[in-house]
């Protein structure tokens, strides 16, 4: 009798444990996790760059302000116009994704309004940015021969500045604020984030619900948004990395 329970303690020893659905959607995701938080934390890294660039080197207000900036230096012409913040916007693509996967199990349905909401203001400011459209047209203005042409350039850098500051950019930006909002709501309802990550992006999403378009107003909204917005993404970030490594102590190791 005893052989025969030390035998089937011996083969009870060889046989795999099965693992748990959270354990393994851990492990399918592990790769996905690693990529949104360094994405998270690339953006706090851009951040201060756009900022600095904006300081050194503000923005002109007029079309042939513009072009005399591009002429004077491209990059530093393209960088004014966020060309940063296409950079941004794809790496909070692959956030929202994670995010959205991260937090299905908590709350589906506002996790899947936000990455669509995300996605689609991605692809609307896509649509509205004109950084390389005003260097072609700054290189226009340049060759050009006579006022004719001239003037045709500086209509066409007319059309690309309302477009880049229009209503397409507005939109976006107000859709991001909405994302950022509900998938902050999403991470109160327990999940592997806390409630310090989830009020910081609460904060955030409510002041990018005004673009700086709109006047003095939002200019002072969205430079105060970027404080809970820094702290949002490094301690998200931050947890998809412990994700990452080891998805069961991440969960439970909540800030």
């Amino acid at each position: 009798m005893t052989t025969l329970v030390t035998a089937a303690a011996v083969r009870a020893k060889d046989v795999p444990i099965a693992p748990t659905r959270d354990q393994s959607d851990d492990s399918t995701w592990r790769t996905l996790y690693r990529v949104g938080g360094l994405a998270a934390l690339a953006v706090v890294a851009l951040v201060p760059i756009q900022m600095v660039v904006f300081v050194v080197w503000p923005p002109p207000t007029t079309v042939l302000g513009w072009f005399g900036r591009f002429q004077d230096n491209s990059l530093i012409g393209l960088l004014d116009m966020d060309l940063l913040m296409l950079a941004d916007y794809i790496l909070f693509a692959l956030l929202f994704l994670t995010l959205f996967v991260t937090l299905r199990r908590v709350s589906a349905s506002l996790a899947a309004i936000a990455l669509t909401l995300e996605l689609v203001a991605i692809a609307t400011y896509f649509a509205s940015t004109t950084a390389f459209e005003m260097l072609s047209a700054s290189g226009q203005y340049a060759a050009a021969s006579g006022d004719t042409e001239r003037t045709i350039a500086l209509a066409a850098g007319q059309v690309l500045l309302l477009t880049w500051q229009g209503t397409a950019f507005s939109v976006s930006y107000l859709l991001a604020g909405l994302a950022q909002l509900l998938v902050a709501i999403a991470m109160l309802r327990r999940g592997p984030f806390g409630t310090i990550t989830a009020y910081a992006g609460i904060l955030a999403g409510v002041l990018t619900l005004v673009p700086p378009t709109v006047g003095a107003v939002g200019l002072v909204f969205s430079l105060v948004s970027l404080l809970p917005m820094w702290a949002f993404l490094i301690l998200a970030g931050r947890r998809l990395l412990l994700l990452s490594s080891d998805g069961r102590s991440a969960t439970r190791a909540r800030d």
